[in-house]
């Protein structure tokens, strides 16, 4: 089903809107541009230049865009008919007007933005300027090296374009193997949400949950994680609500309790993100009736708010005033995390 969809997809873009062959620049190296870049690169398009200050970014470079040179962001967007703008959230606003203050943008130039929260209306000043604006959100996390590319391989794109470039825009996406999902531009934020909540805290859920299994004196719980996972995710996927299972789901709340003094006397960082997460799955176990009414109580009392289980977290060096977020040169890039 999934490759008919694809292929009704592909007929909807007629060969008269398909972008012609393109020069191709990416304003920051992080794990995300040069991927598709090098995407762009195999479906005809040429990468010309690409703007990366630190080490981590000539190497990804190097190893994606093989002989492209390193210039400054001006000078890829003097160089390319495409550009593309991977840089952070918080870096793509104040980048978008310095390049149209200074001129940098040309009429007619196709410039194009991966961040998931924005559509685009945060490239007005470049379009103001006569720049094509598009949004083109991959939503897949990246590693910065080649396999990347072929991840996209049927990678579903939140895309968010002017109407009269909506076919250029899916046009794109498919030539890099993906998807074209349209997002409406007020929906961006919440279509990003959707996706950080799925990925980004999967990925803390999966580490913790290793981390107690070594101290469990498991010797390879990511090999024991892995097929549990597996499963339990292409359940969600296939049948929602209806996956959850676990003691939460069956109303055991002794099980559930002996759980939480476990974490509290191991691992009691872990604790409020337990209870959380365990009170959101008795919620929807309730919604779905897998969890009985006479059973909730106990449990629901198990997973009470304490005061102890609350006390957030100082960033590392928030203390000396160090931004935690602070990701230099869009490095930390990703479908998920812009």
């Amino acid at each position: 089903m999934h490759l008919r969809v694809r292929r009704r997809r592909r007929s909807c873009v007629r060969a008269s809107d398909r972008p012609a062959r393109l020069t191709v620049g990416v304003v920051g190296a992080g794990r995300v541009g040069p991927a598709l870049a090098a995407a762009l690169q195999l479906a005809g398009h040429r990468p010309v230049a690409v703007s990366g200050v630190s080490d981590a970014s000539r190497r990804r470079a190097d190893a994606l865009l093989p002989g492209v040179p390193l210039v400054t962001p001006a000078e890829v967007l003097a160089a390319a008919d495409l550009v593309l703008l991977t840089v952070p959230d918080d870096t793509l606003p104040g980048l978008v007007e310095g390049l149209a203050a200074t001129g940098a943008v040309r009429p007619g130039q196709l410039l194009v933005h991966t961040s998931g929260r924005y559509g685009v209306g945060v490239l007005d000043p470049a379009r103001r300027a006569g720049a094509l604006p598009l949004a083109l959100h991959p939503a897949m996390t990246f590693t910065g090296t080649p396999v990347d590319v072929q991840r996209l391989a049927g990678c579903s794109f939140g895309v968010t374009a002017p109407d009269e470039l909506r076919l250029a825009a899916e046009a794109l996406v498919i030539e890099m193997g993906g998807e074209p999902e349209w997002i409406a531009e007020e929906a961006r934020p919440l279509y990003h949400a959707a996706l950080a909540l799925g990925a980004n805290h999967l990925v803390t859920l999966v580490a913790e949950a290793m981390e107690l299994l070594s101290a469990a004196g498991v010797t390879a719980p990511d090999r024991m994680l892995g097929p549990l996972l597996g499963a339990a995710l292409d359940n969600a996927l296939r049948s929602g609500d209806a996956a959850l299972t676990g003691p939460v789901a069956r109303g055991d709340a002794g099980t559930v309790e002996a759980h939480v003094e476990q974490l509290r006397a191991h691992a009691p960082r872990t604790v409020p993100g337990y209870l959380a997460m365990a009170r959101a799955t008795a919620d929807r176990a309730l919604d779905q009736g897998l969890l009985k009414p006479d059973l909730a109580a106990a449990l629901l009392a198990v997973l009470a708010d304490r005061a102890e289980d609350s006390v957030p977290r100082q960033a590392p060096g928030a203390a000396d005033g160090d931004h935690p977020d602070e990701r230099p040169d869009g490095e930390d890039q990703d479908g998920t995390d812009r």
